[in-house]
């Protein structure tokens, strides 16, 4: 997969911004663990578990690859329920 493969026309304006920064990390691998992730989830996600996805998208890709690998380990403050959605989504992949 390359991109999205969801449209953002029927998401609020915040809904729309999270998925184009899940899409567009720098590095490409995350851009495709965070993308995924979103292009499934976005619409069903509550504002808290945004509030979260936006503080997990504020981390640098190389530390945020490294917790999803479990090549380190995930520092408590990002260590959530949504995180661990991510890593098990990424895991079924």
């Amino acid at each position: 997969m390359t991109g999205t493969t969801r449209s953002s026309s029927d998401l609020d304006k915040r809904r729309r911004k999270i998925l184009f920064r899940c899409w567009h990390r720098g590095i490409r691998e995350m851009d495709i663990v965070m993308g995924q992730f979103a292009d499934r989830n976005i619409d069903k996600l509550t504002d808290d578990e945004l509030d979260t996805l936006e503080k997990i998208l504020d981390v640098d890709d190389r530390d945020l690859i490294r917790w999803v690998t479990g090549e380190i380990e995930t520092p408590s403050e990002f260590d959530t329920p949504l995180f661990q959605s991510i890593c098990a989504y990424e895991r079924s992949q």
